[in-house]
């Protein structure tokens, strides 16, 4: 006889990652092509040597240090181990089971696994034919059940970032007992008119929080540490989620480290932002309909041609993320790397 298990856990579909292949390019999981920021690698080299001991299961040190970076009080702040992990606390944190979790579609793709984790219901709701959310189509599907709502700006994988105003008008309408989770994991990359600063709008209303992450435009994706800003209410609760000591030593020195180079990221950033304008120019350039994005990839919706072209990309060694029947996401490398792809690319539209 075998152990008893959850009987659902058939219907949980695995998270999958970006794929690696030996002397390819990886673009497929949205990664700085540089590593961590000289001043941050020394901070975590420094930190290393204080590895045989636990990390502080609070991660304070870190915690002050963002509610002064971000000017909120420290018990709106919490840390965790990516935002990805705090998106799971989230959903832990406010629903029940049965409980409805509402998202665009497609988006981050760990929003209905996560939910399903917890015992709640996924809800899509499909983005609009520009790959943007669709907020009047997600509020319209809140019903009694409806506990918490994702909001991905710039959405993953599609990348059309949300502005104020309609972030402004979604929330007037979602009723309070409803939590919004502004999923920020971008921010940085955002250079769009009338932009979402999530952390306002978390501290402005009682039942926003805003997600975002060191993993992305920090370069530390395989250090895990993100964090979430929101009202005290649930900001403990979410914290009590936590999988004890679940933030590193050497993660929360790194994100320390971080914030303190403000220069350094905005020109990193400011780099992959031209190289994201000029990859989608010579994308539009070939035919494909690639929609605005205030993240670090671009997104070509392909449909039924999405496995094509990404079996295409694999035989010039570039490896890109595909979402068959939908379409392929690329991350925004160095130069070097974004004039391989779009030699890739520019031999499939001749192939075809």
């Amino acid at each position: 006889m075998s152990p008893d298990v959850r009987s659902d856990l058939d219907a949980i579909p695995a998270y999958i990652p970006g794929a690696s292949v030996p002397g390819a390019v990886k673009l497929a999981s949205n990664e700085t092509t540089a590593g961590p920021l000289p001043s941050v690698a020394a901070a975590i080299a420094e930190a290393a040597a204080g590895a045989n001991r636990y990390p502080d299961i609070t991660a304070g040190a870190l915690v002050d240090r963002l509610a002064d970076f971000l000017d909120v009080p420290t018990g709106n702040v919490t840390a965790g181990c990516g935002s990805v992990a705090l998106c799971q606390q989230l959903v832990q944190a406010v629903c029940a089971p049965g409980d409805e979790v509402v998202f665009g579609w497609r988006s981050f793709e760990a929003y209905p696994i996560i939910a399903r984790i917890a015992h709640a219901v996924p809800i899509a709701v499909p983005n609009r034919d520009d790959g943007s959310l669709d907020l009047d189509a997600i509020v319209a599907t809140v019903t009694d059940r409806t506990r918490l709502i994702f909001v991905c700006t710039p959405n993953n994988p599609t990348g059309p970032a949300v502005t104020r105003a309609e972030l402004l008008a979604f929330l007037d309408r979602v009723p309070e007992r409803v939590t919004v989770a502004l999923d920020e994991a971008y921010y940085e990359y955002m250079r769009s008119e009338d932009p979402v600063d999530g952390v306002t709008e978390a501290m402005s209303r009682p039942n926003v929080v805003s997600l975002r992450t060191f993993s992305k435009a920090y370069g530390l994706a395989g250090l895990r540490v993100g964090y979430l800003v929101g009202p005290a209410e649930l900001v403990v609760p979410v914290a009590k989620m936590v999988v004890p000591f679940s933030v590193s030593s050497l993660a929360q020195a790194a994100g320390i480290a971080c914030l303190e180079a403000g220069d350094e990221l905005r020109a990193r950033t400011d780099a992959v932002v031209a190289e994201r304008s000029r990859v989608r120019a010579s994308l539009l350039d070939m035919g494909h309909a690639v929609p605005d994005t205030q993240a670090n990839f671009v997104w070509l919706p392909l449909g039924d041609a999405a496995a094509d072209f990404d079996a295409h990309c694999r035989e010039h060694l570039v490896v890109t993320r595909c979402f068959a029947g939908d379409g392929v996401r690329v991350s925004i490398g160095d130069p070097e790397e974004n004039d391989r792809f779009l030699t890739a690319a520019r031999h499939f539209v001749t192939r075809t």
